[in-house]
């Protein structure tokens, strides 16, 4: 890969396969989706301008997180001199790394099966969901949108997470009997 217009296409396509679970990755140590979106964009920059470092054939989304590990410290930095704002030490971020790796193993294959479930729900639910759990909304604004209760709101979400981990928990047994071998 000499070229530059060859480079650049893998980056993309590396950052694209790894995009994902790098903002799992930072909402973990962030509360608020606009400051892991900040984050991200940073790394991303960061990511570009130090690609000419990075080794290929080795794992591009562990030197990744490395990258936007640092750029989650310099925000909690950042924040820490904000007097309301939690911080954990830099030990304390360090583990928190290394739990969210070993737990996050098929992240992406998790991510696939639980769009695949939502694909599968009634357009409306779709809608509480997208509005909860992409847009943020809160419960009372979620009522409001689609012009229910407060209370029967509620009770639909709890049966969307239901119908939700009932799917993808079949179809994690679909993929079980699937990945058997033949004889």
């Amino acid at each position: 890969m000499t070229n530059e217009g060859d480079r650049s296409e893998l980056f993309v396509q590396l950052l694209a396969e790894n995009e994902r679970h790098l903002m799992a990755y930072v909402m973990t140590f962030v509360y608020h989706a606009s400051d892991a979106d900040d984050i991200l964009q940073e790394t991303k920059l960061a990511l570009w301008r130090s690609f000419a470092q990075f080794e290929l054939g080795t794992n591009f989304g562990a030197w990744a997180r490395r990258a936007t590990f640092n750029r989650i410290l310099d925000f909690q930095r950042r924040k820490g001199r904000e007097s309301n704002w939690l911080v954990f030490s830099d030990s304390a971020m360090q583990a928190m790394a290394v739990q969210f790796e070993s737990e996050s193993e098929g992240m992406d294959e998790r991510i696939d099966r639980l769009e695949d479930c939502i694909a599968k729900l009634p357009r409306e639910h779709r809608r509480i969901v997208a509005l909860r759990y992409n847009e943020a909304f809160s419960i009372d604004q979620v009522a409001e949108h689609v012009k229910r209760s407060v209370g029967a709101t509620y009770r639909v979400l709890s049966r969307i997470r239901l119908a939700l981990h009932d799917c993808a928990m079949a179809s994690i047994g679909d993929s079980d009997v699937h990945s058997e071998p033949t004889q």
